[in-house]
């Protein structure tokens, strides 16, 4: 009997039981190639397979909260919570980082910017 990536990746959610594993050989299935090392899995891998269900389920609903009610019988602060939960977890960064102190200073060395807007980039931290 052939196993699908989906069985094989709840075996392994079963085996490890939620302690964190680290992945040491990666192979690309397209060339010859592996890399060895010591990888981290992405945080949404790192999920419970529960949790990595539900965000695929949140994703087929394009984001409705009122299908996921529907989709697993709970309310709207059931939802919310969850999501709330699973999203801390994913520790989600940042997508307009404010720069760095070195950075600022650096553009301005450059004359990329004025002494005024580096005073304003420094004081927006």
């Amino acid at each position: 009997m052939r196993t699908t990536k989906t069985q094989e990746w709840q075996a392994l959610s079963e085996l490890t039981q939620g302690r964190p594993i680290v992945v040491e050989r990666v192979r690309l299935t397209d060339r010859d190639l592996a890399i060895e090392g010591a990888f981290d899995l992405p945080k949404l891998a790192q999920l419970s397979s529960e949790d990595q269900v539900f965000v695929a389920a949140f994703m087929r609903s394009h984001g409705s909260i009122k299908e996921m009610e529907a989709t697993f019988g709970v309310s709207y602060p059931t939802v919310k919570a969850r999501l709330n939960r699973i999203a801390a977890a994913l520790e989600l960064v940042e997508t307009d980082p404010q720069p760095g102190r070195g950075e600022v200073l650096e553009r301005l060395k450059r004359g990329e910017i004025t002494a005024d807007q580096a005073i304003t980039e420094l004081e927006g931290r």
